[in-house]
């Protein structure tokens, strides 16, 4: 037991004789582990960050719209304007039985919303109740417009975040209140908090939602359609339904069905792919750079100990003279190592969960975390685990040495 006792007093006594370049050697491994757990941390909170922009919105959905066509086709020249209509909703839904949702959208240049003496900037969107099923709204208050809405054109509107607080800065249940836009008032019946990024034609939060009817009939919009929202059923790969929507779009307006500049079809679950493999890359880059980083830090703990070593061969001979085993000298040495990584890895962790915390803290807003960036317990477990094992490797090669030093040349070494 003495022996034990001894042995962690020699530890100390290591740390203490050479703490300057324990020192350097203890902030490389915290340095490492701290940019490990800031990286990986940080990594989270953005992908949640980025993956709120697109929270509500279907994975499996898509977007056509038109625009000045791009070929010549039957007759008509390349650059002829052409709009969808009602019509094309009905033939998505007969044609191409896969769809599970085709809703119909209608977009305004966008007004000014009045409420008592405050105002507030909005993209007025006409859309159908089916419209929540592509993308699903986070309301706040009241519900979100409904079909008996859609078919007797009733006056009321769903208004956005930032609308809200602008003409609502004192808070509370605006359902039931009247909002002025481009002279027609419409009742609030719903407060959307949805984030998402996926907007059109309107900045985040400052979407106006009327029923289609309604905005076709205030802003005599006819049967025109700007953009037609599409789901599909389980299972149904929206890529796959590219060229038939085109072809069944193409036909009715002669335009050619290979005209890709003329009807736009975006495929959200693209978007979703890419921001996956955007992260699947960064996550790779940052265990990289923070094991490289780790990994630097075990090397200065290598080369700590083995100028250690050499600076203490007389003291381990003596050692061994008097009956040390090479396990014991084995022992003392991998558990500097381990001691020196581990307070200095511990530190690094504590310190970067410390950083994160702040980050969290400064992305609150109205009492509500916007992004976690705290790392969890078991990668908080992990961390301390390659600690402990790069501790071990950094002490073997050092701890080799000292057992490989006879008794007999270590008393003949000044």
């Amino acid at each position: 037991m003495r022996l034990d006792l001894d042995t962690y007093r020699e530890i100390l006594d290591t740390l203490t004789r050479n703490k300057s370049r324990s020192f350097l050697t203890g902030f490389g491994v915290f340095w490492g582990v701290f940019m490990l757990v800031a990286l990986i941390g940080g990594g989270q909170g953005v992908k949640e960050m980025l993956s709120k922009n697109f929270e509500g919105f279907a994975s499996n959905s898509a977007l056509v719209w038109s625009q000045p066509t791009s070929k010549v086709y039957k007759g008509f020249r390349k650059g002829r304007m052409w709009s969808m209509d009602y019509k094309d909703v009905e033939r998505l839904k007969h044609r191409i039985p896969e769809l599970d949702v085709v809703t119909p959208m209608l977009f305004s240049n966008g007004g000014m919303a009045y409420h008592d003496d405050r105002k507030s900037s909005v993209g007025v969107q006409g859309v159908k109740s089916d419209y929540q099923e592509v993308s699903i709204p986070k309301l706040m208050y009241g519900r979100f417009l409904n079909e008996m809405d859609v078919v007797h054109r009733r006056k009321v509107c769903v208004i956005g975040k930032k609308t809200y607080k602008d003409l609502f800065p004192n808070g509370g249940d605006p359902c039931g209140e009247f909002i002025r836009v481009d002279s027609v008032y419409y009742r609030i019946v719903g407060v959307d908090y949805n984030t998402s990024g996926v907007s059109f034609e309107s900045d985040e939060g400052t979407t106006l939602l009327l029923p289609i009817t309604l905005m076709q009939q205030t802003y005599n919009r006819g049967n025109q359609v700007d953009l037609i929202a599409l789901t599909g059923r389980p299972g149904v790969v929206m890529s796959t339904l590219s060229d038939r929507i085109r072809e069944t779009l193409g036909m009715s307006h002669m335009v050619d069905p290979t005209d890709e500049q003329g009807i736009m079809f975006f495929n959200t679950e693209v978007l979703f792919q890419m921001v996956d493999a955007l992260f699947r890359g960064v996550n790779f880059l940052i265990w990289l750079v923070g094991l490289g980083t780790l990994l630097a830090g075990a090397i200065g703990v290598s080369n700590i100990m083995m100028v250690t070593v050499r600076e203490r061969t007389i003291e381990i001979g003596i050692r061994r003279a008097i009956g040390a085993t090479p396990r014991m000298i084995l022992s003392q040495i991998i558990s500097e190592s381990i001691v020196l990584t581990m307070v200095a890895g511990m530190s690094g962790i504590l310190f970067g969960v410390l950083i994160l915390q702040m980050l969290e803290l400064a992305n609150t807003e109205d009492g509500i975390l916007q992004a976690h960036f705290q790392v969890g317990f078991w990668t908080a477990i992990s961390a301390a685990l390659a600690i402990a094992a790069m501790g071990v490797m950094a002490g073997l090669a050092p701890a080799a040495r000292a057992m490989s030093i006879k008794p007999v040349d270590a008393m003949r070494d000044e």
